[in-house]
């Protein structure tokens, strides 16, 4: 019930907020709190000013109280921030829905991120979200798309086990969530912000368990599972795992994963006997951190897809991007890679992309992207788009 109770902060934060969009500054519940002691109000309109003025609700508004104590509740740490992004975009492509194919299309997604510590060293987050930004012009940008509903995204808890180990439960997660992936590359696209190894470090969202271990010195290591909430850990459902190396140093990066999925297509198999797509992926970046100069991130999968029988099994993904910090105001990044599975003895299929990002205030931040996809279908238009993103933090 005290989780419950959390989640009744949601709603009251949705009636301060005007449609605009977010991404980060805490709001202090504390305060909000005070306002909230209902046991200080006479009904017969009058007040005694011998009753304590101290709110019996818990400092991060989890719920009541009975005393004045806090001992043994929630911690004083918690924490609300929120994003809003709108967006608009055409995308020249040739399969779009009738009549949608060059068309300015817009869009928004809000989220609210709550974050409690119980300890200081532990973590619980949830990600509440809603948006519409789902349309073919701007779904290069990834948004939310589920037609405005609030709804709960992901939760989880992490906490440290000793000095060097960190785990995290959770829903609605990849198994990669403590994975560490070594690149820079700042793109707003949603393919390239994978780094070329889209398959390598699996997501599988749904409930998961994961562990990382830092070794000091910029070395570590982590594991991660997600399956199913109605076949968790068992033989009927679609389990991922992934395994991960990471090496970060003050001006570069390098990390190796290895991840491994069940295929329910896999031709001949039933539920209970799938086959596993298997990857490697390698990822590094070298970022010389001086003025004029670039970061650059590259990145580099192959694996092997269950689903196909004979020698077209084999599946690679790559990507190459540079981003400088300072050009004018914002930053600016150029990128190329894959933007689809390049199957064994096919033609790859590039994305190229530019993107600038400057901030107008503290609290909003524009970020305009012109891409172009190859496309290797006979009689078919390569796909370009243009878009732009609004983004508002607070």
């Amino acid at each position: 019930m005290k989780l419950f109770q959390r989640l009744l902060v949601a709603p009251a934060a949705l009636g301060l907020l005007s449609p605009l969009s977010v991404s980060a500054t805490e709001v202090n519940l504390n305060e909000i709190s005070n306002y909230s002691d209902v046991e200080s109000v006479d009904f017969a309109n009058s007040f005694d000013d011998n009753l304590s003025d101290q709110s019996t609700l818990l400092a991060g508004g989890e719920g009541l109280v009975d005393s004045d104590s806090f001992d043994g509740g929630f911690s004083e740490t918690t924490s609300a921030t929120f994003g809003v992004n709108f967006y608009a975009g055409i995308n020249d492509d040739d399969d779009a829905a009738p009549n949608q194919e060059d068309n300015l299309m817009t869009g928004y997604d809000f989220t609210i991120g709550l974050t409690t510590s119980f300890t200081g060293e532990d973590s619980l987050d949830i990600a509440i979200d809603a948006g519409d930004g789902a349309s073919e012009g701007i779904v290069e940008f990834g948004g939310d798309g589920n037609a405005g509903a609030l709804t709960v995204d992901e939760i989880s808890y992490t906490f440290p086990l000793g000095d060097k180990t960190t785990v995290i439960v959770g829903d609605n997660l990849g198994a990669s969530t403590l994975t560490t992936k070594a690149c820079v590359y700042g793109t707003p696209s949603d393919t390239l912000d994978e780094c070329g190894v889209p398959n390598g470090y699996v997501g599988n969202d749904g409930p998961m368990v994961g562990v990382s271990y830092d070794f000091g010195n910029g070395l570590t290591a982590a594991a991660g599972y997600a399956g199913e909430n109605a076949d968790f850990a068992n033989e009927e459902g679609v389990d991922g795992y992934v395994v991960n190396l990471a090496y970060i140093a003050d001006t570069y990066g390098v990390s190796f994963a290895y991840g491994a999925l069940e295929d329910d297509a896999a031709a001949g198999t039933v539920q209970d006997n799938m086959g596993v797509d298997t990857f490697f992926a390698l990822n590094a970046y070298f970022d010389p951190a001086t003025e004029g100069f670039p970061s650059i991130s590259v990145g580099y999968e192959n694996g092997e897809d269950a689903s196909v029988v004979g020698d077209s099994d084999g599946i690679t993904n790559f990507m190459v991007g540079a981003s400088w910090d300072e050009v004018g105001p914002g930053s600016f990044g150029i990128g190329m890679g894959t933007h689809t599975n390049t199957v064994e003895d096919t033609d790859a299929q590039y994305m190229y992309e530019a993107y600038y990002e400057y901030p107008i205030n503290d609290g909003m931040t524009i970020t305009p992207l012109i891409f172009t996809k190859d496309v290797s279908t006979a009689n078919t238009d390569d796909t370009t788009g243009v878009m732009v993103k609004t983004s508002f933090a607070f």
